[in-house]
């Protein structure tokens, strides 16, 4: 299995059933190191919450290859009028695919959609526990620190995706104590530098931090597990 980060929060991930998209902001994100044209056949979209630096380019992807998107219910609301496929679900929800295991985890966000000066409601901002080829991973998406993230202790994570950026995610400040919480073999910092506003050095959190690996992953490179 392969992941590859394309910057931002987004991931691709190659199992040998399907290639899953993760918030796939691409065609606005600076650092996005490849062109929509340049993506294999996406089977599945995984979209944490409604914000345009998240759910990106689904619909020009989702409509493209036909791929089917996991969100929000009232994501997949919104998403049904350009006649996507959408597995809805909510916080606490468990799914099996052809892939593996997919769970809702809490996020402490906002979720809207703009179209022009409207405004539209999201649902719940999300992360995603993903039981892949005997690997858990967990994609925190846009969150503060928590306390509930005390209960992913348990699930004996692989690799964590957790943002380190500030202003509107954690600050490496609080990702410390994630991890704390979590406990994670492997964690990867995401949602950083990609504006002014959310720049941070991963290297203070790999100063930090002894407990686990930490993955520092710039766009376009690779972890194969």
């Amino acid at each position: 299995m392969l992941m590859k980060y394309l910057g931002h929060s987004a991931f691709l991930i190659k199992t040998s059933e399907c290639n899953i998209l993760i918030d796939p902001f691409m065609k606005d994100n600076p650092n996005c190191p490849i062109n929509l044209k340049e993506l294999p056949h996406i089977d599945y979209i995984l979209v944490t919450h409604g914000h345009s630096d998240h759910i990106g380019d689904t619909i020009l992807i989702s409509k493209k290859y036909n791929s089917t998107v996991i969100c929000n219910f009232e994501i997949s609301l919104y998403l049904s009028k350009y006649n996507i496929k959408c597995i809805p679900m909510h916080i606490g929800g468990r799914i099996n695919q052809s892939f593996g295991k997919v769970k809702m985890i809490p996020a402490l966000h906002g979720s809207s959609i703009y179209e022009g000066t409207h405004l539209i409601y999201a649902g719940n901002p999300c992360g995603f526990l993903l039981e892949i080829e005997n690997n858990k991973i967990y994609h925190a998406g846009d969150t503060g620190l928590s306390i509930e993230m005390k209960l992913l202790e348990y699930e004996n994570i692989d690799f964590a995706m957790l943002p380190i950026g500030g202003v509107f995610t954690m600050d490496i400040d609080d990702c410390i104590k994630a991890i704390e919480f979590i406990k994670p073999k492997n964690v990867i910092p995401i949602h950083f530098n990609t504006f002014d506003a959310i720049n941070a050095d991963p290297n203070l959190l790999k100063d930090n931090i002894k407990s686990c690996n930490i993955n520092i992953l710039n766009p376009g490179e690779n972890i194969n597990i």
